[in-house]
């Protein structure tokens, strides 16, 4: 008796499909004053790019600003657009920090991805950014 699973179809949008033009930034006014900014969004959710189920987790983002800093509701509807986007962790924080990179020009940055335990492995990618 073949798998059920086989007949499911699953669309699976690739990390081309993610937006960039949707973020949004503001001027940060304290130039002379560095600050550290975190920001956490407890409710990401994209697929696996290899099954299509799907993938949960907690992207943390920590930066530094230099001149700008993001819009938050800009950001989360950024992140929204993972939702059905098939990627491996390591390649959205990677994602994630070039797009934050460009268009903010900060003078630190931290993305950090929490996965939830899947097959009992929970998974923990960071990477970072200094300019």
């Amino acid at each position: 008796m073949g798998s059920k699973s086989k007949n499911l179809n699953y669309r699976i949008l690739g990390p081309d499909t993610v937006k960039t033009d949707l973020l949004e930034v503001i001027e940060y006014l304290y130039l002379g004053r560095d600050i550290e900014i975190t920001i956490e969004h407890l409710e990401y959710t994209s697929v696996c790019p290899m099954t299509g189920l799907p993938d949960f987790g907690k992207i943390t983002v920590r930066y530094v600003p230099s001149k700008k800093l993001i819009e938050l509701k800009s950001l989360k509807f950024y992140l929204l657009q993972y939702r059905n986007v098939g990627i491996f962790y390591e390649h959205l924080v990677n994602r994630i920090m070039d797009d934050l990179v460009h268009i903010l020009g900060p003078k630190k940055m931290e993305i950090i991805g929490e996965f939830t335990s899947r097959g009992g492995l929970t998974t923990r990618v960071s990477v970072s950014y200094e300019g």
